[in-house]
């Protein structure tokens, strides 16, 4: 069984992160799930895909990349031969090490953000915030990966400020039955990322 840990799912949204990854993986194409872990928090889940790995599991990681790629780390269209391990050990804040049988092919980053993902989708997310939203608040013009963290969440709250049947966007509230809504198709077209990783899960689960 290939054990995918993701980031999310803490604070009792264990079932609401499952649930949404694997609807987002199912709309993917992909038939054979692997066993969705939710972790909590972005260090958990790599604790949790070390772990694994010692044990001799198949496991791959899905955690935010907090912060822009550094060019180096993404080099080429071959996705396979990007860095993943190199960007984590590199950026100060994680200083992360590969662990010992971990493959660059099995660790994978929402750039910068899950919430980068729902920009790519602006007509999901109109219907699902409905009547109020407001979709020129979100940034336009620019590939989705390059939206800082930051940016993003502010850009959602200010989308969904005045929307007439659900409250403004809330990471709780919102972000796994988003995930569960959004078109892949359209998030694997604006992140290079996000492409690297549907495309490796459906190799590693022969989908």
């Amino acid at each position: 069984m290939v054990k995918l840990f993701v980031e999310g799912g803490g604070g009792g949204l264990e079932k609401e992160c499952r649930e949404g990854f694997r609807k987002f993986i199912t709309t993917a194409g992909i038939k054979n799930q692997p066993r969705i872990v939710a972790s909590g928090s972005r260090s958990k889940a790599f604790d949790d895909y070390r772990i694994a790995i010692d044990n001799g599991e198949e496991a791959l990681l899905l955690i935010d990349s907090e912060a822009p790629v550094a060019d180096q780390h993404q080099q080429g269209a071959d996705a396979d031969q990007w860095k993943p391990w190199a960007y984590l050990r590199n950026r100060q804040d994680d200083a992360w090490e590969q662990p010992a049988g971990a493959s660059d092919t099995d660790c994978h980053l929402m750039v910068q953000c899950m919430e980068n993902w729902f920009l790519a989708d602006s007509t999901t997310l109109r219907k699902f915030f409905g009547q109020g939203f407001k979709e020129n608040k979100l940034p336009a013009h620019r590939p989705i990966e390059q939206v800082a963290k930051n940016e993003v969440h502010s850009a959602l709250a200010d989308a969904t400020q005045g929307c007439k049947t659900k409250a403004p966007y809330g990471k709780s509230e919102h972000s796994f039955k988003l995930l569960a809504e959004v078109d892949p198709g359209r998030i694997t077209a604006a992140s290079p990322w996000a492409k690297r990783f549907v495309d490796a899960l459906k190799k590693k689960m022969h989908s």
